[in-house]
C-alpha cells in the first residue's frame, strides 16, 4: 500500500532542495533557473515515530523496521499551465499521479534567487496555482459530463451517482472553490475521489523561511497560515536551506546544530508526519524478538484488512487479532498485558486503533 505525496509550487521556491533534503540525495537538481527539474523525481522516507524504539526496547527486538511515505519532486508550473503554458501539461499529469499536495510557499527574501512573477507573495503564488488546478479540473469535467448526463439518462444508477458528484464540483469550481469543498453525500466519498480531480486531493502548505525564521515563522508564513486556516488546510514552517544542511549531519551533529537555531527536531519530521496525517493514516505494530516494524493504514482500516498490508493471506484467512494498546504494552509488555486481561482478541469488525499492538492468527 503506497502513498505519495506531491512537491508542487511555482519555480525557485526550494521543492528541489526539499525534496533533496528529503531523500537525503542529490537526485533533484536544484538550480536557479525555471523547470530545472523536468521528470518527477521519487523518494521514500522513514515516518519519524519515537514508539519504534520504545516498543523494540520493550519487546528486544533485533532491529527496527519504520513505515514509509513517498514524495514525489514535481516541475514548477506557471501561470496559464492550465492552457499548456511552461511544462504545464506534464505538471498536471504528474499530480493526478499523488494522494496529497504538498504545495511550497516561498516566504523568504532572496535578492540572488529570482522570482517567476518578480515578488514575494506566498499567498498569491497559493492562488496561482489553485487556480490553475481548479481551471483544468473545470475544463476536465465539462468535457466528461456531456455524454455521460445522456447515458444517465437511461437509469443506469452508477452513472447517475457520477454526474450527480460531477456536478457538485462543476458548481465548486464555477464559483471559484476547489472541489473538495463540495459537500459530497456519505458513502459516495470512494466515487468522488475517483473521478480524480486535481483540487480535490488534500494540500498542505509548506512555508519555507529564510534560516532566522526557522523556529518562529515570519510575516509571509502568518499570512499563509491564516489562509489555511480560512481553507481548512494544513500548513508547516521549515527552511529547506536548514534542512539540507541538517540531511548532511549525523544524529550527534544534528541535535547540536538544531539546538542552536532553537529547534527541537528537524523540520523534515514535522513535514512528514504532517503529510501522513494529511492523508488520514494511522500506524499500527508487530513486536518480535526479529524485529518491530511499524505498518501504515487509512484511519477506519477493519482487522482483516489491516493484517492484508503484511500480506494477502493474513486477510483472507483472517480468524481474529490479538491487540494490545501501545500504552499498555509499554506498561506492562505482552505477557504482563495478557494475565491483565489487556490483551483483547478482536474479530473481523474491529477497528484498528492508532498505536495498537497486533498479532494476527489466520489460515492459510
Amino acid at each position: 500500500m503506497g502513498f505519495k505525496c506531491g512537491i508542487v509550487g511555482l519555480p525557485n521556491v526550494g521543492k528541489s532542495t526539499l525534496f533533496n533534503a528529503l531523500t537525503k540525495t542529490a537526485a533533484a537538481q536544484a538550480a536557479n533557473y525555471p523547470f530545472c527539474t523536468i521528470e518527477p523525481n521519487t523518494g521514500e522516507v522513514a515516518v519519524p515515530d519515537p514508539r519504534l524504539t520504545v516498543l523494540a526496547e520493550k519487546g528486544k527486538s533485533a532491529q527496527i523496521v519504520p513505515t514509509r511515505i513517498t514524495f514525489v519532486d514535481i516541475a514548477g508550473l506557471v501561470r496559464g499551465a492550465s492552457k499548456g503554458e511552461g511544462l504545464g501539461n506534464q505538471f498536471l499529469g504528474n499530480i493526478r499521479e499523488v494522494d496529497a499536495i504538498v504545495h511550497v510557499l516561498r516566504c523568504f527574501e532572496d535578492n540572488d534567487i529570482t522570482h517567476v512573477e518578480g515578488r514575494i507573495d506566498p499567498v498569491s503564488d497559493a492562488e496561482t496555482v489553485e487556480t490553475e488546478l481548479m481551471l483544468s479540473d473545470l475544463d476536465s469535467l465539462e468535457r466528461r459530463v456531456v455524454p455521460l448526463r445522456k447515458r444517465a439518462q437511461s437509469g443506469d444508477k452508477e452513472i447517475k451517482e457520477q454526474v450527480e458528484l460531477m456536478d457538485l464540483a462543476l458548481e465548486e469550481l464555477r464559483n471559484g472553490r476547489p472541489a473538495r469543498t463540495a459537500s459530497i453525500p456519505k458513502g459516495s466519498e470512494a466515487a468522488f475521489a475517483a473521478l480524480n480531480l486535481l483540487t480535490s486531493k488534500p494540500v498542505l502548505y509548506v512555508c519555507n523561511v529564510e534560516e532566522s525564521a526557522a523556529a518562529t515563522g515570519n510575516s509571509q508564513s502568518a499570512r499563509v497560515f491564516e489562509m489555511a486556516e480560512k481553507l481548512g488546510a494544513k500548513a508547516v514552517v521549515i527552511s529547506a536551506a536548514i534542512e539540507a544542511e541538517v540531511a548532511q549531519l549525523d544524529d550527534a551533529e544534528q541535535k547540536e546544530f538544531l539546538e542552536t537555531l532553537g529547534l527541537t527536531e528537524p523540520g523534515l519530521d514535522r513535514l512528514i508526519r504532517a503529510g501522513y496525517d494529511l492523508l488520514g493514516l494511522i500506524t499500527y505494530f508487530t513486536v518480535g524478538p526479529k524485529e518491530t516494524r511499524a505498518w501504515t493504514i487509512v484511519k477506519g482500516t477493519k482487522a482483516p484488512q489491516a493484517a492484508g498490508v503484511i500480506h494477502t493471506d493474513f486477510e483472507r484467512g483472517f480468524i481474529r487479532a490479538q491487540t494490545i494498546a501501545y500504552e499498555d504494552y509499554i506498561a506492562y509488555g505482552e505477557v504482563k498485558a495478557k494475565e491483565l486481561g489487556k490483551a483483547r482478541d478482536e474479530g473481523k469488525e474491529y477497528v484498528v486503533a492508532d498505536g495498537d499492538v497486533m498479532l494476527f492468527k489466520f489460515n492459510t
